[in-house]
């Protein structure tokens, strides 16, 4: 398996998915791909994929259209010059390490007692989902009640599964797993900020994972979770760099 490619594409879907879920316009040609329109959050009005620098001016039109900020998601496969990026408004944003390690070899964590994993399969249980997402996640409750809008357009059956941890009986985490390009992707990993530190996390993604199917699990990781994947084997394949346009008015100034 390319596993840097599976990390792109993984990645990719999830968020085509979920723009479309959320209204956006999509495309996905041989110059572009990319959901735009659908989303209130840079992140999720997404170009994910490009073969020339003209469509950077085309995904610039589109998001002046749509009034929405925007991000390019730039991975390894996208041979795009990105002074192109910068000359048009987009601004570097950081970068994520791509990550990746194979379910069969995942480094079991240390037990957190009295923490239970459930799988949300109903509205009333995304809305305790949500509700925990909002109390440490991105954007907090704002992006979170979106994130949530979507998933309760896209179900609760595969290849969308959602988690809950509990602790002692209360919400205290997140976690989404997305099936797809042959991949168990995971994302929305969540522990309530108060609980931090305590291992949560870890036996979180152990748990959603172990199962999931896949040989492989692939993510996207800030700089706080990382040494978190890395204690349970999972290994840095690729950066994806970010560019970001915050609106036509930031970018006139």
């Amino acid at each position: 398996m390319d596993v840097v490619r599976a990390i792109e594409d993984n990645a990719a879907e999830l968020l085509m998915a979920m723009g479309a879920a959320g209204g956006g316009s999509q495309r996905a040609d041989d110059r572009a791909t990319w959901t735009i329109g659908g989303s209130p959050l840079d992140y999720h009005n997404a170009v994910v994929r490009a073969s020339d620098t003209d469509v950077v001016a085309e995904s610039l039109a589109e998001l002046t259209k749509h009034d929405v900020p925007g991000t390019w998601h730039v991975g390894p496969s996208m041979r795009i010059d990105r002074t192109a990026l910068t000359a048009a408004g987009f601004t570097p944003a950081g970068a994520e390490p791509g990550m990746a390690v194979r379910i069969a070899e995942l480094e079991a964590p240390r037990d957190v007692p009295g923490l239970t994993i459930t799988r949300v399969v109903d509205d009333e249980a995304l809305g305790v989902w949500e509700a925990t997402l909002g109390q440490g996640f991105g954007e907090g409750e704002r992006e979170a009640r979106w994130v949530a809008s979507t998933y309760r357009k896209l179900g609760y059956d595969d290849p969308w599964r959602h988690y809950l941890a509990w602790l002692d009986g209360a919400p205290v985490g997140t976690a989404t797993v997305f099936l797809g390009a042959g991949v168990a992707g995971l994302y929305f990993v969540m522990t309530v900020p108060a609980l931090r530190r305590r291992g949560i996390g870890a036996a979180l993604t152990y748990g959603v994972l172990r199962e999931a199917g896949p040989e492989y699990a692939v993510l996207g990781s800030s700089a706080a979770g990382r040494p978190v994947y890395e204690s349970l084997g999972f290994r840095e394949y690729c950066t994806i760099d970010f560019y970001e346009w915050t609106g036509s008015s930031t970018s006139a100034d």
